[in-house]
């Protein structure tokens, strides 16, 4: 008979959210994967459990290779564990691939359900949840974010993303100036851990208290959009020449104003080169 792929939540930071079928898994597992084998070492000891089964690093840059000889593994009748440093292995951590290779090898795979990031802040956010997306994490350089953003920018349901605090002071930046200074927001982090912090409020107060900076694991919580009237393209030119004044390409700039207010950005641009002529 195949065995079986589990995944595994573990805590954000505080051991106690382990669950009991974690404890459990990781003392009865055939194969732990680990994102990282210290980490999980370490979250072991914490919870008193000894792993008896064969420990096997899980991330980025192997995890490709790793993938057939875990497949193996299950086919021939083995329990492999995943888990990544915390939360949800597969949301915007390893797992994806190894699920699928599963899937596609039609052996069985299930969850340990627990912590989660994206929900825990969801929830801490104080804006609605009823509807939401996740984005993993925003892209690294800014104009490529600020694409990025602008596609988010009618986006009606809420927003959740994952953000490094190296980078956290200038994607707020770039979000105050894309979605408006007044866009609800919030802001979470080292969730579960003893510095745990929730700075709610508009973009433009947000970004302004992220530039002294920000340390630890951050999720940020957007607001969605609110439903908008269609606008004149002409009346949305000035927008436009703002910010290619302020050195943003004519497309580009375009297209930030178009997500934002949903005209057509053919007729916007249209009325941009023609009041620039």
């Amino acid at each position: 008979m195949a065995g079986v792929l589990v995944l595994a939540a573990t805590p954000l930071g505080d051991a106690r959210d382990a669950s009991p079928r974690l404890v459990a898994a990781l003392g009865e597992a055939d194969v732990i994967a680990a994102e990282d084998t210290r980490r999980l070492r370490a979250l072991a000891a914490a919870l008193g459990v000894t792993p008896t089964g064969r420990i096997v690093s899980f991330y980025d840059a192997v995890e490709t290779a790793r993938i057939g000889g875990l497949v193996e593994a299950v086919r021939a009748g083995q329990s492999v564990l995943l888990v990544t440093d915390a939360g949800m292995p597969s949301v915007s951590d390893p797992g994806y691939r190894l699920v699928a290779a599963c899937v596609a090898a039609d052996l069985p795979v299930t969850c340990l359900p627990g912590p989660s990031a994206v929900t825990t802040a969801l929830a801490l956010s104080g804006l609605p949840c009823d509807r939401f997306c996740f984005e993993g994490f925003a892209p690294r350089k800014s104009g490529e974010r600020r694409r990025w953003l602008a596609g988010l920018a009618a986006e009606p349901r809420t927003v959740v993303f994952f953000e490094s605090p190296h980078r956290i002071a200038a994607t707020l930046a770039d979000a105050a100036e894309v979605l408006g200074a007044d866009r609800p927001a919030a802001v979470c982090r080292e969730l579960t851990k003893q510095y745990e912090e929730v700075r709610r409020g508009p973009l433009g107060e947000l970004a302004a208290w992220s530039a002294e900076g920000v340390r630890g694991e951050i999720t940020v919580v957007l607001a969605g959009a609110e439903p908008t009237a269609v606008l004149d393209p002409a009346a949305l030119v000035d927008r436009v020449l703002e910010r290619t004044a302020a050195g943003v390409r004519l497309k580009d700039a375009v297209s930030e104003v178009a997500a934002a207010t949903g005209v057509s950005r053919k007729a916007l641009y249209d009325a941009a080169v023609t009041a620039r002529s």
